[in-house]
């Protein structure tokens, strides 16, 4: 080993010799395994030892506690960066059929003209949305655009949004899986 192995070793050793739960412990004999076990840090490395003849859990809780957090922040996030939940093509046609959904078209005035989901309105701003929504912010409002790869719904969802709507859902698969369903277009 030369001298430039020998400082880094070293100062791996350092680290790892510092105060901290007994898995480092078993790092640092797999790290010199040519050495043996070491007289320092002789105690097993599930955290038994002659007092507690038990094994240490809390770093195992600990350490699922950090996962559970992390998941938990991770959902937040992305429910916060303006993603809406999905809604099936039945689903919202059912809803239609009750009377208990507002759609919006984001597809554009050409596009709606030549058929759009049956009672939805053509969305070109926030402003068009104004007034044609429902009073309740909590009813179901349902955006669309051309299909699953297309992003534009995101206008209308976050003009919705922005109005104050807390039930906003996206039809992912769009118009075209509107249409591949079977199911019938209204023209204007």
């Amino acid at each position: 080993m030369n001298r430039r192995e020998y400082s880094a070793r070293t100062d791996v050793e350092k680290e790892l010799l510092s105060p901290k739960p007994p898995i480092y412990s078993a790092v640092l004999q797999r790290v010199r395994p040519d050495e043996g076990p070491r007289t320092d840090q002789s105690a097993p490395s599930d955290g038994a030892n002659a007092q507690n003849p038990k094994p240490k859990t809390n770093s195992i809780i600990s350490m699922k506690k950090l996962i559970a957090l992390l998941a938990t922040v991770m959902l937040a996030f992305s429910a916060a960066a303006g993603e809406y939940a999905d809604i099936s093509v039945n689903d919202l046609e059912k809803a239609i059929k009750a009377g208990k959904v507002t759609v919006i078209d984001v597809n554009g005035a050409k596009s709606f003209q030549k058929g759009h989901i049956p009672g939805a309105i053509a969305f070109k701003n926030a402003d068009t949305l104004k007034g044609k929504l429902p009073k309740d912010k909590d009813a179901l409002i349902v955006a669309y655009c051309g299909g699953p790869k297309c992003s534009a719904y995101k206008r209308g969802a976050s003009a919705a949004e922005k109005l104050g709507y807390t039930n906003i859902k996206h039809l992912s698969a769009g118009i075209s899986g509107w249409k591949s369903a079977g199911k019938k277009l209204e023209k204007k």
